[in-house]
């Protein structure tokens, strides 16, 4: 027992080359398991990209303490509301859309974009009329 307790504390140390990446499939994975909750080391990114989350009511809450952040899921009827992701852009391969293109997409998803307005999700970005680069699509 002591010895996976080291190895998780390593891993939760480790470098990652794209963080907002590597905080939204951890997200992704919570789900899956059923976790509640998910914690990681904080960046002006990933808490930005949690509050959109949490406007889409995807998330219960976030909360920021001694540089790390907590992000609660949200659950109804014993299942998570967060189905499935999808990265979008990743470091090799950036990926933008337009406010045209985001308005004629008509599917159930929705965006999570970088924009000169701010992190917005697809429908905030076709209200302010701007486009940005496409981080992540969520089911």
């Amino acid at each position: 027992m002591a010895r996976f307790q080291a190895l998780e504390r390593q891993a939760g140390n480790m470098a990652t080359n794209y963080e907002i990446g590597d905080f939204l499939i951890r997200i992704k994975n919570a789900a899956r398991a059923g976790r509640r909750q998910v914690t990681m080391k904080e960046t002006k990114l990933i808490k930005e990209v949690a509050k959109a989350l949490k406007r889409e009511g995807y998330l219960r809450e976030v909360s920021s303490k001694g540089g790390q952040i907590t992000v609660n899921l949200v659950y109804k009827n014993r299942e998570p509301v967060l189905i499935d992701l999808r990265i979008v852009s990743k470091p090799g391969l950036r990926v933008y859309k337009d406010a045209d293109e985001l308005s004629e997409r008509r599917a159930a998803s929705i965006y999570i974009l970088t924009t000169p307005e701010g992190i917005l999700s697809s429908k905030e970005a076709i209200k302010k009329r701007v486009g940005g680069e496409a981080i992540v699509e969520i089911w």
